[in-house]
């Protein structure tokens, strides 16, 4: 029996990066050797096991054949003479596909380590095309390995597995495993720049892809392509180290861009709108979940409103305020800001300007939200009022604080136009 580290493990420590999982393969061995070492078996499709002490997995080496369309019709192979190199060969990408003896010797018939040096992505063998998910994979190493590029001839396989249909094969959860994985790696843009190059972005989210070559206004966009504009955009978001959810708005936020009619471009009147109702119409697709749908749906509708924070008046702050459920999602409405300082940085000349909008917009509904709300529905209370007569007390005693903080928020202000 011979143990090997495999995969990740292996390509990060020749990359100097660090190693968090480790995965090993077991030559020369059954599923009976294995349990009576005390490995404990958990594997469905192939015998997989945890190490009895570490917990880490040891797979059986195996092969595998591909028996039906899309990413689930493999049969799996394992036997006591399938081979390191049999096990290897199966694997994705040259980087991925290396080993590791117990003696440090690495184990390498594919290239990887060839490949890192010149920092490409490079499908091992044709099997590649048989599983669609490691179009998305690939995808998202890219955004993982930002200087990477990927092989011509890996690249020309992936346009042919789009075309032939693999990717419509892939199921929603799946598909957001993948793409919420690569949006969280710090060059997120490089997945979806690869997914668009090799047609399946079009598959996956047409509602995105159809935004390269919609103009915009050079005065509000010197970038002018919308899809430029929203890759900016999401760079923005890495750079601000935003969470998922704020990624996720800011690939949404302008959707709505790609269905305005051509002869009403440069601009885009109630986007915004339009922008929430393909974004639902995503989140249903992809199954997105509910706290990236939400926090996405909040800025496609009003982004435009919070980036014209700055000449908002007292009544109109706290309306805006409202509308985004501040008082009882204060964590959202924070996160909507984030995206929305993204969404004002993701253009040309605009990468480092001050974003005046959010400070202005936390200092206006600390003001408010620091109103005792209690005293004020007394008093509503004591004069008559009932149910709605005593919100809008409320809302008016609220509206009162943010007036009285405007002076202070005016220091927050700085000149510059708007983004739309």
């Amino acid at each position: 029996m011979q143990v090997y580290e495999v995969g990740g493990a292996v390509r990060d420590a020749l990359l100097g990066r660090p190693v968090h999982d480790r995965d090993w393969v077991v030559t020369g061995a059954t599923p009976e050797a294995m349990v009576a070492a005390g490995y404990l078996p958990v594997g469905k499709d192939f015998p997989v096991f945890l190490h009895p002490e570490t917990r880490e997995e040891y797979a059986l080496a195996r092969t595998e054949r591909k028996t039906a369309p899309g990413y689930h019709g493999f049969v799996f192979h394992t036997a006591i003479d399938v081979t390191l190199e049999d096990d290897l060969v199966r694997r994705d990408l040259t980087i991925n596909a290396m080993a590791r003896g117990a003696d440090g010797r690495i184990v390498d018939p594919h290239g990887g380590q060839r490949d890192l040096a010149s920092r490409t992505l490079r499908h091992v063998s044709a099997a590649f095309g048989e599983d669609p998910v490691r179009i998305l994979r690939l995808a998202r190493f890219a955004a993982r390995f930002g200087d990477f590029t990927v092989a011509p001839d890996t690249m020309a396989l992936m346009r042919d597995m789009v075309a032939a249909g693999e990717v419509d094969s892939l199921v929603a959860e799946r598909v957001w495993q993948e793409l919420s994985r690569g949006l969280m790696e710090d060059h997120p843009v490089r997945m979806i720049e690869v997914l668009r190059d090799c047609g399946a972005l079009a598959r996956l989210l047409p509602e995105l892809d159809r935004l390269w070559g919609v103009p915009q206004r050079a005065d509000y966009h010197p970038e002018v392509d919308t899809g430029l504009h929203v890759m900016l955009v999401l760079a923005q978001a890495a750079k601000l180290a935003a969470p998922l959810t704020v990624r996720w708005a800011t690939l949404c936020h302008d959707l709505g861009k790609g269905a305005t009619p051509p002869e009403e471009w440069p601009r885009h009147i109630a986007h915004e709108l339009r922008s929430e109702r393909l974004a639902r119409q995503v989140h249903q697709r992809l199954k997105v979940p509910t706290d990236c749908a939400e926090l996405a749906l909040l800025v496609a509708r009003e982004h435009t409103n919070i980036h014209r924070a700055d000449g908002l008046n007292a009544a109109a702050l706290l309306r805006l305020i409202e509308r985004c459920d501040a008082f009882r999602r204060p964590e959202r409405f924070t996160e909507a800001l984030l995206a929305c300082e993204a969404d004002a940085r993701g253009r040309w000349q605009f990468e480092d300007a001050p974003y005046p909008s959010r400070p202005r917009l936390l200092a206006a509904f600390a003001a408010a939200e620091a109103v005792v709300t209690g005293p004020v529905a007394e008093a509503a209370v004591a004069r008559g009022a009932r149910g709605p007569a005593i919100a809008e007390a409320i809302h008016k005693a609220r509206a009162q604080a943010i007036a009285e903080a405007l002076p202070a928020l005016a220091a927050l202000q700085a000149p510059g136009e708007p983004a739309a």
